[in-house]
């Protein structure tokens, strides 16, 4: 007999938005353990104001739109794009900075297009490039990672009571900031890149692309893999991202000439790769939906970030690339449909026998 259908079979499983977002909590501690060991106990200060934010935005808009508030709440949406947010922002950043963000992602970017699930873009990242475009200064105040040793002087971070004091009372953080490798590469003044790597210390006393930041990243790419081994997300768009931004960076690599736009691993584990790659690019709510339009997607947001990377005037450019997709996620799941549930190729129904 010919198996037809009226509507669309419905997954019915243990994993609930709660426990999706849950493991997402749990694959930050490794990144978050590695922030915390290079650029101090900030970004636990941003985290935990952050999340405050969120959780008392999305109850209120909750309460406004008469909404069960526990229900909602406990689906840690709210809470992923707090953490999400306050591992991106540059550590000791002033408070406002976070509240400002979060309160921009949880009430402008979900709530208004409907809450979790009709989202268009990235809650988190749309918080980020409001703060990146309205406060360049702050967004641009990283640490000097721990231990790296400038003009002879070890860096070192502030304690808790220093650092709380930076955040809330403002005082000043000239003393502790120091240029990004992505920041520092993309101002190289003529050097080739084996000497610019040389006088620089961000990449003399580093292993591959930057003291510090290296192992951020590492630390991300652990925590995406767990997210992969507990099929939180398939591989596409994570694989796809990381492929587009390897092939622009193994094409347009010239062996390291004094107009480089560096190299393959040095791409790879700078900035924000791999907490984008795994974080951020596999939202499913904003993504595409079919695992050849994920690859797509994955794709072109690594040859965006590279572009902007390499020419464009912002050394990290992870969020501008995911919120750019974001907008044309609808046009690559009109031409990447999934196959239908009962049809081969497009279109075609599969007929099976009373014997199958």
């Amino acid at each position: 007999m010919a198996l037809t259908r009226n509507s669309s079979p419905h997954a019915h499983g243990p994993r609930s938005t709660q426990w999706v977002m849950q493991q997402v909590l749990i694959a930050t501690v490794p990144g978050l353990i590695v922030l915390t060991s290079f650029f101090g106990i900030g970004t636990i200060i941003n985290i935990l104001i952050a999340s405050i934010t969120a959780i008392g935005c999305e109850a209120a808009v909750l309460k406004l739109r008469q909404r069960p508030i526990g229900f909602y709440l406990r689906d840690y949406s709210a809470l992923v794009t707090a953490v999400l947010l306050g591992l991106a922002l540059p550590p000791l950043a002033p408070w406002w900075l976070a509240v400002t963000g979060t309160a921009f992602a949880i009430i402008i970017a979900k709530h208004l297009y409907g809450g979790m699930g009709f989202n268009p873009f990235n809650p988190a990242m749309i918080g980020y490039v409001v703060l990146l475009i309205s406060f360049p200064l702050q967004m641009s105040a990283w640490l000097a990672p721990s231990g790296l040793v400038i003009d002879g002087t070890v860096a070192a971070t502030p304690g808790l009571r220093d650092a709380l004091q930076i955040v809330f009372a403002g005082n000043a953080i000239d003393g502790f900031t120091a240029a990004t490798p992505l920041d520092a590469f993309k101002h190289n003044s003529g050097l080739l890149v084996e000497n610019f790597y040389q006088q620089t210390p961000q990449f003399n006393q580093g292993r591959w692309a930057g003291f510090g930041w290296e192992w951020v990243n590492i630390a991300f790419l652990l925590g995406g893999c767990y997210l992969l081994g507990r099929k939180v997300f398939t591989w596409h768009a994570p694989v796809g991202m990381l492929g587009g931004l390897t092939l622009m960076a193994l094409f347009n690599y010239d062996g390291g000439s004094s107009a480089s736009n560096g190299s393959i691993i040095f791409h790879l584990l700078s900035g924000a790769t791999m907490f984008g790659a795994f974080f951020i690019v596999t939202d499913p709510v904003t993504s595409a939906t079919s695992n050849r339009g994920r690859l797509i997607y994955g794709a072109l947001i690594g040859v965006i970030l590279f572009l902007i990377r390499s020419w464009g005037n912002y050394p990290d450019a992870l969020a501008f690339g995911v919120l750019l997709m974001n907008f044309a996620a609808p046009f690559i799941d009109y031409y990447t449909p999934p196959r239908t549930y009962g049809h081969g190729k497009s279109g075609t129904i599969i007929h099976r026998s009373k014997e199958d």
